[in-house]
C-alpha cells in the first residue's frame, strides 16, 4: 500500500491550518502520516509517547504542504523539523523532548496541564 498525499495546499492555507489548529486544541501534533499509518520514526513515536498519557489530541498531516509546513510552523516554534507538539498553544518540542520528558516522568503533567 502507498501513501497518497492530499492535494497541495497554498501556503497561506498551510498558515491558516497551523494557528487555528495550535490556538483551537489543548494539545495539538503535527506529523508525517496520520494516527494510524504514521509515515516516519519520530512521527511513530510522538504519537505513541502521547497516546501512552492522553486519549484526545488533535494531529494534522504535513505530508500534503511539507515545505509550507516546515515554514509556518517554524513561526511558532522556531524549528522546521517534524513533528511538532503544541500544549496550550505553547510549543513543547518534537519526539526527543516528547521521550525526555516520558523518562522524566514530566510528560503526562506537560500534556494535562
Amino acid at each position: 500500500m502507498s501513501f497518497e498525499p492530499e492535494s497541495e495546499l497554498s501556503p497561506a492555507e498551510v498558515q491558516e491550518r497551523v494557528d487555528e489548529t495550535i490556538e483551537d486544541n489543548e494539545v495539538a501534533l503535527f506529523v508525517k502520516g496520520t494516527e494510524l499509518m504514521p509515515q516516519c520514526g519520530y512521527s511513530r513515536k510522538a504519537l505513541g509517547l502521547i497516546d501512552h498519557h492522553r486519549d484526545e489530541y488533535e494531529t494534522v498531516n504535513v505530508l500534503d504542504s511539507l515545505e509550507a509546513y516546515r515554514e509556518a510552523l517554524s513561526e511558532h516554534s522556531g524549528r522546521e523539523t517534524i513533528p511538532q507538539a503544541f500544549v496550550d498553544g505553547e510549543f513543547v518540542g518534537g519526539s526527543d523532548i516528547l521521550e525526555q520528558l516520558h523518562e522524566q516522568g514530566d510528560l503526562e503533567e506537560t500534556l494535562n496541564a
